[in-house]
């Protein structure tokens, strides 16, 4: 992607928060100002830091892969993978961004196209998994208690199916690639008599190459069961730590809120994701804000928008400009460690 579709896709992220915060804060605007406000500084920096923390635990699995690679990959090499994931996945419309930049990262890092390739296709297949196994028993225990609230719930259940669909389609396609590939032939050929492809043989080539090396991956990694697992754990911790966000900060604004609440709070969070596999604007704005309030004024009624408003920046704006500037500095040193003189040809 250029540049300048970069700097649009920050002004449109841009314009559409105003007009979303806008339409949160109209009717009780200085109830929320007054809430925020009134956060002392310890709550307000655990808040913030809450969303740093949470892609930090993301760099823990990178390790975990990247390890497979390189002997002495580190917790860092993988936190700086996974904030440059977060920036580009916030910046581009369907977070289609996110592992090219990553497959940059880590190439610098050591790790080869190839088997960086391999490492993305392994953490997307656990982590897409575990999340639609936390989801479903989050959907089977909680999704009833609040569907009947509004017919916004309506979009919820349908990103559920797409999500469903999608990891279906994974491993089908694991299962049966062969399959797979006979579908492709035939969507290629449709596509490229209405004009959409204009390579046909050059994109069925990549598609199948990509088909291949996703099966292959997943071959690979089903003999890594206990790498499997700890990805999964750690998948679990990080998901957690998102969902269970609002809670704490509702805590925080002194939002009456007892224990039995959290697993609604991280129910009704695991919803609000659902929701946005439907919104193909860069970071989801403008949706993601609605369907929150929509979701949480049954809980945080008159202050949802004051737990919005904190959820958004640390979840979503503090990565976004914190990525973008860890991924410029790798970039930097990354670019000096390969111009600097080695020691062998100073001899």
């Amino acid at each position: 992607m250029k540049k300048t579709n970069y700097f649009w896709n920050f002004v449109l992220i841009a314009l559409i928060t105003v007009v979303a915060l806008w339409f949160a804060l109209k009717d009780n605007y200085h109830e929320v100002i007054n809430a925020i406000s009134k956060l002392n500084g310890f709550a307000l920096a655990l808040i913030l830091a809450w969303g740093i923390v949470y892609t930090c635990v993301w760099g823990i699995v990178y390790r975990v892969l990247g390890k497979k690679f390189v002997k002495n990959y580190s917790l860092l090499d993988g936190i700086i993978v996974a904030f440059t994931g977060t920036f580009f996945s916030g910046i581009t419309p369907s977070a289609t961004g996110g592992q090219f930049g990553q497959a940059y990262v880590l190439k610098k890092q050591g790790i080869s196209y190839a088997d960086g390739a391999s490492l993305l296709w392994a953490d997307f297949i656990i982590y897409q998994t575990t999340m639609m196994l936390y989801v479903t028993l989050l959907f089977l225990s909680k999704f009833s208690t609040y569907s009947g609230h509004s017919v916004w719930f309506t979009l919820v259940w349908a990103g559920y199916a797409v999500n469903v669909v999608v990891i279906l389609g994974l491993y089908t396609m694991a299962i049966f690639p062969n399959v797979y590939i006979r579908l492709s032939q035939w969507a290629v050929k449709i596509l490229s008599k209405i004009k959409v492809v204009k390579d046909p043989e050059k994109t069925l080539e990549s598609w199948t190459m990509q088909m291949t090396s996703f099966t292959g991956e997943i071959k690979k990694l089903s003999k890594d069961k206990l790498i499997i697992l700890k990805c999964m754990l750690i998948n679990f911790v990080r998901l957690t730590l998102l969902y269970a966000l609002p809670y704490v900060i509702a805590v925080l604004l002194g939002i009456h809120l007892p224990l039995s609440k959290l697993l609604d709070v991280i129910a009704l969070s695991s919803f609000v994701t659902m929701a946005n596999s439907f919104i193909p604007i860069p970071g989801a704005s403008g949706g993601t804000e609605m369907m929150f309030s929509i979701v949480f004024s049954l809980l945080f009624h008159s202050l949802t928008s004051a737990v919005l408003i904190l959820w958004r920046v640390s979840t979503y704006h503090i990565i976004l400009v914190l990525g973008g500037i860890i991924f410029m500095v790798a970039k930097a040193y990354y670019e000096r460690r390969k111009d600097a003189p080695h020691p062998e040809s100073e001899a």
